[in-house]
């Protein structure tokens, strides 16, 4: 089975969760901890995304017979 990708925009949408949350809650050390994974997220959405380009099966090259 094939790695999972996960796109920038879901790390976007779960930081943007996360920090409505940590303005919604009345704990400051809770927003805490939740603006500290946001900012994880949003790192996250930063890094350079592996090729996921598709790739071609492997295939046995068609073996050439010269006829001259």
């Amino acid at each position: 089975m094939g790695n999972v990708v996960i796109g920038r925009l879901y790390f976007v949408r779960q930081a943007k969760t996360l920090l409505a949350f940590a303005r919604s809650t009345k704990d400051p050390k809770l927003a805490a901890v939740l603006v500290e994974r946001a900012a994880d997220l949003t790192a996250k959405a930063e890094e350079p995304r592996p090729d996921v380009a598709p790739h071609a099966p492997d295939v046995e090259p068609v073996e050439r017979t010269d006829t001259t």
